[in-house]
């Protein structure tokens, strides 16, 4: 992704961060997986291959996720209601194209962040993005 979805400088970069984010945000709503917030309906095949990829990737190991069988991890912050939030990682905002990012490389997101590089492909992260946004 060559977009940067943190500012380097929260006075001078914030704005121009979160325009950037809110237009993609505006072109990804007019596809299958855009979130219910934006008045489009999920694509229900995605949703569900996100839920099956959360369970491939054992992301259960340290989060709860409803839904997603066997992830009943403690070790990180339940993911109930994440459709919910407004903020990944209390810094990014929570829209599907920065948490698809956030889950292909968190630290470089946000540096030092506990949460691993678990090897997803951008597309799984889209679709386990997509079911994440489900959580409300």
């Amino acid at each position: 992704m060559s977009r940067r979805l943190i500012p380097s400088s929260p006075a001078t970069n914030w704005r121009a961060c979160m325009l950037t984010l809110a237009g993609a945000w505006l072109i990804d709503a007019a596809g299958p997986v855009a979130a219910e917030s934006t008045g489009h309906a999920e694509h229900p095949r995605s949703t569900e291959a996100g839920r099956t990829l959360l369970a491939q990737y054992q992301c259960g190991s340290c989060h709860t996720i409803p839904g997603v069988a066997g992830a009943q991890g403690i070790a990180a912050g339940t993911l109930e209601g994440f459709g919910r939030r407004s903020y990944i990682a209390g810094r990014l905002a929570n829209i599907p194209d920065a948490l698809a990012a956030w889950i292909v490389a968190p630290q470089s997101l946000v540096p030092g962040t506990a949460m691993p590089a678990m090897g997803v492909s951008q597309a799984d992260a889209q679709l386990m993005a997509a079911y994440l946004m489900t959580l409300r």
